[in-house]
């Protein structure tokens, strides 16, 4: 038996529906908000959220897609992996990353509550008020993306760096 054969990797699902081609206005549209959403923010830093999120909404998709990027702006391995324990490995990541961190952790689970004052609090400590709000338009129009991936099953792995920039 080779290693080939010994390794055999669960067979790639099939999307339930290709969402873009059948609403392509609203792509389109999507397209646009992401465009208008990422203005005036650190690429990596807007990376680093869209993983977060991802990873809170379990958007494999968007997970590939968001690793390769963030990669591709120049961000470690070490700090993309260390994004689903961010809390306990907090010395990754600087004061006004970890400031969006904790807002992008509270935006994307609505279910706990709402945005606590100190979180909102925190992130205003590191953003001025015209980038704060583009760093919020940024992690809503990610947790949108998300809904879109996981409900229609996107396929991961086959994601080209920069492909949707």
């Amino acid at each position: 038996m080779t290693t080939e054969e010994a390794v055999r990797y669960s067979p790639e699902h099939t999307p339930r529906l290709s969402w873009a081609q059948h609403a392509p206005e609203v792509y389109k549209a999507m397209l646009r908000l992401d465009t208008a959403a990422r203005r005036g923010l650190d690429p990596r830093l807007l990376e680093l959220v869209k993983i977060r999120a991802s990873q809170l909404n379990h958007c494999a998709f968007c997970l590939d897609m968001h690793s390769k990027d963030a990669l591709a702006a120049g961000e470690s391995v070490e700090r993309i992996i260390q994004l689903g324990a961010w809390e306990e490995s907090r010395h990754f990541y600087t004061e006004k990353e970890a400031a969006a961190l904790e807002l992008t952790d509270s935006v994307t689970v609505l279910t706990d509550g709402f945005v606590p004052d100190e979180v909102y609090d925190q992130a205003a400590k590191h953003f001025e008020e015209a980038e704060l709000a583009q760093l919020i338009a940024a992690i809503t129009v990610i947790n949108a993306w998300n809904r879109f991936g996981v409900t229609c099953r996107m396929v991961p792995g086959h994601y080209e760096a920069g492909k949707h920039q």
